[in-house]
């Protein structure tokens, strides 16, 4: 046996939702290299991450898609499978938010806040990958599902990582990544029986842009967040997206329910 084969993905079709982003990017390129096909779904104004390289891939396919557009989008990804197919591999790496995300501390949150974001992020994961996951069945298509969720979704924030910075900890990210986890396990459970898996990536802090807002992280962030960390250091969105070419391949043909934590650590201690 060759086992180099059990990770390549030729022949595969793989939808990446959220596909332009920091972390998205890097998924697309990387099933890209192990000779998938590959249909990046995002909103047109956020190709900020996909280089020209990529864009121009004979397998890379973009499709202008919102996922925060419940009412249609069920209609939506069947026009993009008439186009693409059916996924054998569906990555959920979106990140939708309103324009109050920056605000979601306990002190300033808001209940009209609070009810759009949840419904926007998590309400829409959880529809999509139940659409998802039941083409595959009526497709008879042993499929992945990946979504991801934080090592916010396992532990409660450090909010001594913020002293010294302009940013505050987020009460409703947690409460979302926690919630994709726990739905990751029951979608595995539901589904096994028909040869779909679905796993979940948990990503700790990543170096790059601060979400809801159009700046990196700060350096005191970095310093302080680096110091309780045993690797001393954020992670890069390139350290991420091989796990997802794991969970998409045969290489874990036996792994289904599983929170795969890439943290440097974090929580451990």
């Amino acid at each position: 046996m060759d086992y180099r084969e059990k990770f390549f993905l030729h022949g595969k079709t793989c939808y990446v939702l959220g596909g332009s982003g920091l972390i998205g990017s890097e998924i697309c390129k990387s099933f890209l290299d192990f000779e998938a096909k590959v249909v990046c779904l995002d909103q047109s104004s956020s190709m900020t991450h996909i280089g020209e390289a990529i864009s121009q891939e004979p397998r890379f396919y973009f499709q202008e898609f919102d996922c925060s557009d419940l009412e249609n989008t069920e209609k939506n990804l069947e026009e993009i499978v008439s186009l693409h197919d059916c996924p054998d591999v569906f990555v959920n790496v979106s990140y939708p938010r309103t324009r109050e995300w920056k605000n979601s501390s306990f002190s300033d949150l808001e209940l009209d806040s609070l009810r759009e974001n949840i419904e926007i992020n998590l309400v829409s994961a959880t529809w999509i990958s139940r659409l998802v996951a039941e083409l595959m069945k009526e497709k008879k298509v042993e499929g992945n599902i990946i979504n991801f969720g934080s090592i916010y979704g396992i532990v409660g924030q450090n909010l001594t990582i913020y002293e010294g910075t302009s940013m505050q900890e987020n009460a409703i990210y947690s409460t979302i990544k926690g919630a994709l986890i726990n739905q990751t396990r029951q979608m595995a459970s539901t589904y096994g029986k028909h040869n779909i898996r679905i796993n979940c990536i948990s990503p700790g802090g990543v170096e790059g842009p601060v979400a809801g807002e159009n700046t990196t992280q700060e350096d005191k962030f970095k310093t302080n967040y680096s110091f309780q960390n045993p690797l001393n250091r954020l992670a890069k969105a390139e350290e991420i997206a091989p796990a997802a070419v794991f969970l998409a391949s045969q290489g874990s043909s036996y792994i289904t329910g599983i929170n795969l934590i890439i943290d440097g650590g974090w929580t451990i201690i």
